[in-house]
């Protein structure tokens, strides 16, 4: 079936959406996520007079509503009231995705409890804009922004330590020197990627060792997305061949040189070369 494109677009269904924005760059939004915007009856934002810029810039005459982590219990329920009789609500925050460290999961899960749709618009990520430029490994674990109290900051990098992933933070300017010691403590011997003002004009990546990474000198501005490097753990210097590797060379050792079946197996790890070319003999042997 063919689908006119117009009339999907202008076909909207009721519910909430979850509207990403841009982190910096206005021109990073979706036009999918201004189509939705415009075509909301009303629409929640952190701060009204941040968001007003952004809508303005693509004239979306929406009425906005303020709800922020002060309030978003209190009103929730009445716009809920609001789904329940058919309006179109978009949820944005001040940049990014609500929900990820901003408000929205309690509206979200009032709207699963009272069965409204609940639909997300996509957009730009500080989170996966770091990870990407890190050069890190691509398995990795959100936290989010730190806790203010001493004791919980230290029980949750001690158990982050031990994740092997890299792992993502958001961080106040105002606050990373008071974090960097409890950084080079937990995570030492890993790397650091401490992104500054991303898709801004004066946005910075600074690349460290956190074992020789120092207390800032002069006043950072902007918010800070950090990531640390995934756990480097000492390899074994020699494996034993596993059935699982004795099974891959069944299978390529008909297509593959002895040379390229042992760089294969290796490619993260460390068997004897011997013992790899005494099973491909043996293999070529009982044909």
């Amino acid at each position: 079936m063919i689908v006119n494109p117009k009339l999907a677009q202008s076909k909207i269904k009721n519910g909430l959406y979850i509207v990403a924005t841009p982190i910096g760059n206005l021109n990073d939004i979706s036009s999918r996520a201004i189509t939705i915007l415009k075509k909301s009856e009303y629409i929640l934002c952190e701060d009204t007079r941040k968001s007003r810029n952004l809508l303005n810039r693509f004239d979306i005459k929406s009425k906005l509503i303020s709800y922020h982590k002060f309030n978003e219990k209190k009103i929730s329920l009445e716009i809920i009231k609001l789904l329940k009789n058919g309006k179109i609500i978009s949820i944005i925050s001040d940049a990014g995705t609500p929900g990820i460290s901003d408000p929205g999961k309690i509206l979200v899960n009032e709207c699963v409890k009272y069965q409204i749709d609940v639909i997300p618009i996509p957009g730009a990520s500080a989170v996966s804009a770091a990870v990407s430029i890190s050069g890190f490994s691509e398995k990795f674990f959100f936290y989010g922004f730190f806790p203010e109290k001493k004791k919980d900051l230290e029980l949750d990098l001690k158990t982050l330590s031990e994740i092997s992933s890299c792992i993502v933070f958001f961080i106040s300017p105002k606050k990373i020197n008071k974090i960097i010691p409890f950084l080079k403590k937990n995570f030492s011997k890993r790397k650091i990627v401490i992104c500054r003002e991303i898709s801004k004009f004066y946005e910075e990546y600074i690349r460290q060792d956190i074992d020789k990474l120092e207390i800032f000198d002069k006043k950072i501005k902007g918010e800070l997305t950090i990531v640390i490097s995934e756990k480097f753990e000492k390899k074994n210097t020699s494996h034993k061949l596993k059935e699982s590797d004795k099974r891959m060379i069944e299978l390529t050792i008909n297509k593959l040189s002895i040379k390229e079946i042992n760089d294969l197996i290796n490619y993260d790890k460390k068997v004897p070369k011997k013992e790899i070319y005494d099973y491909c003999l043996k293999l070529k042997n009982e044909k």
